[in-house]
């Protein structure tokens, strides 16, 4: 029997860059983000780099009639929707981008000038050139130190950043994305500008060196959003995010600090089957179907029920963990969940979790117990901290725990207050972890 076949239609992204032999920037970066974005990435080699994670030892430029061959075989054949452009490395070459740019659509330009390593990427004469590639953009997306070749600002804060973003859409660009990264501040402040307005996208900063290929899929993000047809605000804000995510969840790979994880949306989508699966396994194990754990855990919930969560490995915000919807609450015959278990269920043990996860990034697991004199004494036996939190603000307001760098925490303890009963939250790298704490309470308090 012959089956029929199901194609699919992604948006096609043009990407007209350098090819990183290290795999984190360039090339490489576009194609995996594009994909990763739900578009279909297709590209014109720039030039050749022998480049890894610690920097780049060489290059080889391509002849300009190749690459205009490159990106004639691309636009005869494909319905290109967005293109943007990365390291061009000569005047010559962006000249030739900007003869072709009345046939690229939703142009982003990502004005390739340094690597992140500290290596210039672009002779002296092309950033000249640049400005006429800068006219012919649909955004451009320079950093600090490029916003201040191109325009002679040299933004160190929010209002500097506006300038010189005002000065590239007078240069004829439609928008300008002023990108924070090289600029001093506990945040990570991103300035859109168009020519009606002004928006800042804010981020906090993660303390890591691991950011190779950060522009590359950033810009790849954003183009690749355009070309499924959203707007220009939203396109930036869904690539600043994959942004921040991807930067966290860095790939330690080579001896360098390592690159951006450019598909870490995807990777965090694919786990969250697995991840309710695991969290429903537990449930069920906690109130005595399958192979239960040792002991009745109904001495442990608390009156306003206990919920169990589970992180993928990514996971940033409470809608990426899955919890049970409506907690599990004591009945006449035990402890029974009150629903399924759903993504986006639980607000409380799920702020728990991902703020532990701040300082230990592997904890992907949680259970609430109650709290009392019993329990205090029962979790000096428990093996990682205990984390006593002071009095705080409500849920609604925020959870700031204080956590101290280095701790490994076990548990979390909450005092209660304001609205709030008193709790005990055990976390856990893994379900069999999180069962071997909860056994180890109920021995305590018998």
């Amino acid at each position: 029997m012959t089956r029929n076949q199901a194609p699919h239609d992604p948006p096609t992204v043009l990407t007209i860059a350098g090819s990183d032999s290290g795999g984190g920037a360039g090339i490489q970066a576009d194609l995996k983000t594009i994909e990763a974005t739900g578009g279909f990435g297709t590209s014109a080699i720039t030039s050749v780099t022998a480049q890894n994670t610690t920097g780049v030892q060489g290059s080889h430029l391509l002849p300009i009639e190749q690459i205009e061959s490159q990106i004639e075989a691309v636009l005869g054949d494909f319905d290109v929707r967005a293109v943007k452009t990365g390291m061009l490395a000569t005047a010559d070459v962006i000249e030739t981008v900007v003869g072709y740019a009345g046939d690229l659509p939703e142009l982003v330009v990502d004005p390739v000038m340094v690597a992140a390593s500290g290596d210039r990427l672009l002779e002296p004469a092309g950033e000249d050139a640049y400005e006429r590639l800068v006219a012919e953009a649909r955004l451009v997306t320079p950093n600090a130190d490029e916003a201040a070749v191109l325009t002679g600002i040299e933004p160190t804060d929010e209002a500097t950043a506006v300038e010189a973003g005002e000065a590239l859409v007078e240069m004829g660009a439609d928008a300008a994305l002023i990108k924070g990264g090289h600029i001093a501040g506990e945040d990570v402040i991103d300035v859109l500008v168009t020519g009606d307005r002004v928006r800042t996208f804010r981020h906090e900063r993660v303390d890591t060196d691991a950011t190779h290929g950060s522009g590359c899929t950033l810009s790849a993000a954003i183009a690749t959003h355009l070309a499924h047809g959203e707007a220009l605000a939203d396109s930036v804000s869904a690539g600043i995010d994959l942004l921040a995510r991807a930067v966290r969840y860095n790939l330690d790979v080579g001896e360098g600090p390592g690159a951006v994880h450019h598909l870490v949306e995807a990777r965090e989508r694919a786990e969250r089957t697995e991840t309710a699966e695991t969290v429903e396994r537990l449930v069920s194990e906690f109130v005595g179907r399958g192979q239960a754990i040792e002991g009745d855990v109904s001495t442990l919930v608390p009156a306003v029920g206990t919920n169990v969560v589970g992180a993928t490995k990514f996971g940033e915000h409470p809608g990426e963990v899955a919890a049970v919807e409506g907690r599990i609450t004591r009945t006449m015959d035990g402890v029974r969940p009150n629903r399924g278990v759903r993504f986006g269920a639980s607000s409380h043990v799920a702020r728990y979790l991902l703020d532990v996860r701040e300082v230990a990034p592997a904890a992907r697991f949680a259970v609430n117990w109650r709290y009392d004199d019993a329990m205090a004494e029962a979790l000096d036996g428990l093996d990682g901290d205990v984390v006593h939190l002071d009095r705080r603000p409500t849920l609604e307001s925020g959870i700031e725990p204080g956590f101290a760098a280095g701790e490994d925490p076990a548990a979390v303890v909450d005092p209660g207050g304001d609205g709030r009963a008193p709790a005990t939250v055990v976390v856990a790298a893994s379900p069999a972890e999180l069962r071997t704490r909860t056994e180890r309470l109920l021995d305590a308090v018998g």
